[in-house]
């Protein structure tokens, strides 16, 4: 990817980065991004992010093969927010092994899951 003129604002430190598929707009997850992460993702055109449970740089699918392509990338009006539109690769984005992290609705009827699962986490990440 070219790099573009504008920057986030990593000077409160890290960064949300808001993850949606390119095609429908579901939203995917959310993840948090430094400079490198940020640098990373520009220069590979894949997601990379700041684990803070790990305390390190994570690029997306690393350990599952389920890594993000991005398509574009957004910044809010104050620069202190990322939105990533990308392809999951492999169908699944969160560490649950579903197409989604946001799978628990609820609503006036109740609750309910509302992503599929599309791989067994404890086979993936034995």
């Amino acid at each position: 990817m070219q790099q573009p003129s504008f920057v986030p604002d990593f000077s409160k430190g890290l960064v949300p980065a808001i993850v949606q598929d390119a095609e429908d707009g579901e939203v995917l997850m959310l993840a948090y991004m430094n400079e490198t992460a940020w640098q990373k993702t520009v220069e590979t055109g894949e997601a990379h992010y700041w684990s803070r449970s790990r305390q390190k740089l994570w690029h997306k699918g690393e350990s599952s093969g389920n890594v993000q392509k991005v398509h574009s990338i957004r910044i809010d009006c104050d620069q202190d927010t990322i939105l990533l539109s990308v392809t999951q690769i492999g169908g699944a984005a969160c560490h649950t092994g579903r197409r989604s992290c946001f799978y628990r609705k609820w609503d006036e009827t109740g609750e309910s899951i509302c992503s599929e699962q599309v791989f067994d986490p404890e086979k993936v990440y034995k």
